[in-house]
């Protein structure tokens, strides 16, 4: 039997006029059909799944019906699964949900006739260690930050990649970003675009005190460390903007390539088709 998993952005209004056809259209197919909670409010009947344990069950793909932080939540609870992903963008800017509402079941026909080609992104591996414990671990698809609480002084992060001094940076943060990330908060602050076939990563300071500290791209190959020196001041790191957890004086940031990739299942648009519309680049 085929399968999906619908996960929802949370308290989305429209859903409740969505999901009832929706779910029409999958019973007439023969899909079984999971949801998560987000998606249960609107709907009955259904086996509902926390995003937990979705990639489990290993659905043919993910149908994600929200913005581009549904997305990354998504990706971070069945990419490493394998389970690939058809986003709708029930949101505002959309960069990764490129599929509008209105072009839902021409994608959900593809999908399901296995029309829809696959793009595959990079994922960060994230530790955060503490002396010579690993506190936590973590993956993300757009981006790992490390920032200043909003009333600290500018903050001090050593540089290392593999192993080899950088340089020290003094700023309000510093931004690891894959190239799905870069068009995120990396290039918010100053970082370059990269294409998503691109192997590397960008680290991006965030309003760093000397002007010489520009955006540097390394290869995806490489062991990225950051030592935060905070002194008696408060820093904070977070995932994909949705994880986070405050950080001590002397804590290690290890980035690294996870391997895993995230599977997009996309349906016409080019990269620059989706930069040109979202980002009002003039036209040809």
């Amino acid at each position: 039997m085929k399968s999906v998993a619908i996960i929802s952005k949370p308290w989305k209004q429209e859903l409740s006029g969505i999901l009832p056809e929706l779910l029409s259209w999958f019973r007439q197919r023969g899909y079984q059909i999971y949801m998560d909670e987000e998606t249960a409010r609107y709907t009955n009947g259904q086996r509902v799944v926390s995003r937990d344990e979705i990639g489990r069950l290993h659905p043919d793909f993910a149908l994600v019906l929200g913005g581009d932080g549904t997305l990354l939540s998504a990706a971070r609870a069945v990419a490493h699964e394998g389970v690939p992903i058809l986003a709708v963008n029930l949101g505002s800017l959309g960069f990764l949900t490129e599929i509008p509402l209105n072009e839902l079941y021409v994608a959900l026909e593809a999908a399901d006739q296995g029309q829809c080609p696959i793009e595959s992104r990079s994922v960060l591996a994230s530790q955060l260690v503490r002396g010579d414990e690993c506190i936590s671990q973590h993956f993300a698809l757009n981006d790992v930050v490390v920032n200043k609480s909003a009333i600290s002084r500018l903050m001090e992060f050593d540089l290392y990649i593999d192993g080899n001094f950088v340089f020290q940076y003094k700023a309000d943060g510093v931004i690891i970003a894959t190239p799905t990330g870069s068009t995120a908060y990396s290039m918010a602050a100053g970082g370059p675009i990269l294409m998503p076939s691109v192997d590397a990563f960008v680290i991006t300071p965030v309003s760093p005190h000397s002007l010489t500290h520009r955006p540097l791209v390394v290869r995806d190959s490489v062991e990225i460390e950051i030592i935060i020196k905070t002194g008696q001041e408060e820093a904070y790191l977070s995932v994909d903007g949705q994880v986070g957890m405050p950080l001590h004086d002397g804590d290690r940031v290890l980035c690294r390539k996870a391997p895993y990739t995230v599977h997009l299942l996309r349906i016409r648009k080019a990269f620059f088709e989706v930069l040109r519309t979202k980002l009002k680049w003039g036209q040809r």
